[in-house]
């Protein structure tokens, strides 16, 4: 039932449960993808925000890697506006420079996605990471081999050492070829990357002269007309048979995002298929279905916390970080009341709830596990849905990607995401696990909390408030 629609909107992929595996930590994570890339026989994709610009020991191990094997080729995916945010300073852009400049463009591909929302006087008079809010290349696609791992960690120390998100590992070849087209198709219309200029040492985003389309700056309507020819086919159900194999009991749904890139309608495959699952769940058959539903930023959509409350749940659980724990935390200027925009936002969640008549099955629980930036202080940077249906005890519905459910996801960025459906136990319970260790650190707060003196919000707030619109959530 939960799937009728799903088969309907995007491409699925039949696989047995134990190939896919859950990491818990950043250090497993960052561990995890280091002991791949070490041992990768011939590709490495890379599909993320940006790399953080110390991550020397990241670049060394994928330096290493193409040593150690001539036949190895890399391909890394960032953002143009966030990679080059701090030019000609170091950067993303400059540190992932001298993979290429060492090895060549032949065996490593760095590429920068730029929005086609910012073009012209726009782009000329709006400063750095205020540029950012039109739009981002947000998917986080960790590709070795005929592996996958699957999300919403960006790669720089934070996310390998205290910033706490999820991490699914699929060990599929028809998965991990599927999200290589998915990165490629998106590297073939984006900028290249190419060495510093000797008179200024800026480094340069190349656009080829072969390429089918213009640049996004220089004709987006084009480049969009181009993008959708391009990336429609990818997304759509496959109307080729599946040949359906007794042990494979588990079914992946790749949910993709790519809104601004897609004319005259919009096919991006994501918010649809969460939307048919939220339906699924008002169904009477699957009202008394479990839930939990997490975004480090609380800014979920409009849509999406009505059907949240239309569910009609035995029990959910609504998970968010802390304004202790929250990335914006103690920022300087306008950012650092977002923190303080979250928590109202919260809060009116909590009144929807109360006016719905759900107060006592509808939790809202905030993360914290220490203060951001003082020792020990982790920030909270997971998303993701558990469903469990009736008469079970373990989730056997699962969503793990980039996206944190805002308008931001469904309007200005590209993301990419996976949806499990499975009917194998061990599985369940290993969601199940996960569905409970991301809430060891996590306090279940009534409105009687926001009441209290360090949680009011005053009227700087509603600058914050006007922020979160602009920019549809956060990263």
């Amino acid at each position: 039932m939960v799937t009728d629609e799903l088969d309907k909107i995007a491409p699925s992929f039949k696989i047995r449960a134990d190939q896919i595996a859950l990491l818990k930590s950043p250090d497993e994570f960052y561990t995890t993808l280091k002991t791949k890339i070490r041992h990768a026989k011939y590709r490495i994709y890379l599909s993320t925000l940006y790399v953080g610009k110390s991550e020397r020991d990241l670049i060394d191990t994928i330096r290493d890697a193409l040593r150690a094997n001539p036949s190895l080729k890399v391909s890394i995916l960032t953002d143009a506006l966030r990679g080059t945010r701090e030019d000609p300073q170091p950067s993303c852009a400059s540190l992932l420079c001298t993979l290429v400049e060492e090895f060549g463009p032949d065996r490593v591909e760095v590429c920068m996605f730029h929005t086609p929302n910012l073009t012209g006087i726009r782009k000329a008079i709006l400063p750095r990471r205020i540029n950012e809010g039109w739009g981002l290349q947000h998917m986080k696609l960790y590709g070795v081999d005929d592996e996958l791992i699957v999300s919403g960690a960006n790669l720089s120390n934070d996310y390998f050492t205290n910033r706490q998100d999820r991490y699914h590992v699929f060990s599929s070849k028809d998965i991990a070829d599927y999200f290589r087209r998915i990165h490629d198709a998106v590297c073939s219309i984006s900028f290249q990357l190419k060495s510093p200029d000797q008179a200024s040492s800026r480094l340069g985003l190349d656009w080829p002269q072969n390429r089918p389309c213009p640049s996004p700056l220089q004709d987006p309507q084009k480049y969009r007309a181009h993008a959708t020819q391009l990336l429609n086919p990818l997304i759509q159900p496959s109307s080729a048979p599946i040949r359906p194999q007794p042990s494979n009991n588990t079914t992946v749904y790749p949910l993709l995002q790519f809104t601004p890139l897609l004319r005259p309608h919009d096919t991006s495959t994501e918010l649809p298929g969460l939307r048919s699952v939220l339906r699924a769940l008002t169904l009477p058959a699957l009202t008394h279905s479990r839930w939990t539903f997490t975004a480090g930023y609380f800014n979920m959509t409009p849509e999406i916390r009505t059907l949240l409350l239309s569910s009609q749940p035995a029990s959910a659980t609504v998970l968010a970080a802390s304004p202790w724990a929250n990335g914006f935390y103690g920022s300087k200027g306008i950012s650092g009341m977002l923190p303080a925009a979250y928590t109202l936002l919260s809060r009116r969640f909590l009144d929807a709830v109360s006016t719905s008549g759900l107060a006592s099955r509808i939790a809202l629980k905030e993360w914290r596990r220490g203060t951001v930036n003082e020792p020990g202080g982790w920030t909270y940077h997971a998303k993701g849905l558990w469903v469990t249906l009736p008469g079970e005890e373990v989730p056997s519905v699962s969503l793990v990607g980039s996206s944190n459910y805002t308008q931001r996801s469904y309007s200005l960025d590209l993301e990419a995401n996976c949806l499990i459906v499975t009917r194998d136990e061990e599985l369940k319970r290993r969601l199940g696990d996960e569905e409970t260790w991301l809430q060891e650190w996590a306090t279940e707060m009534r409105r009687d909390d926001y009441a209290r003196t360090e949680r009011r919000v005053g009227l700087h707030v509603r600058i914050a408030m006007a922020i979160v619109r602009l920019v549809g959530g956060a990263l």
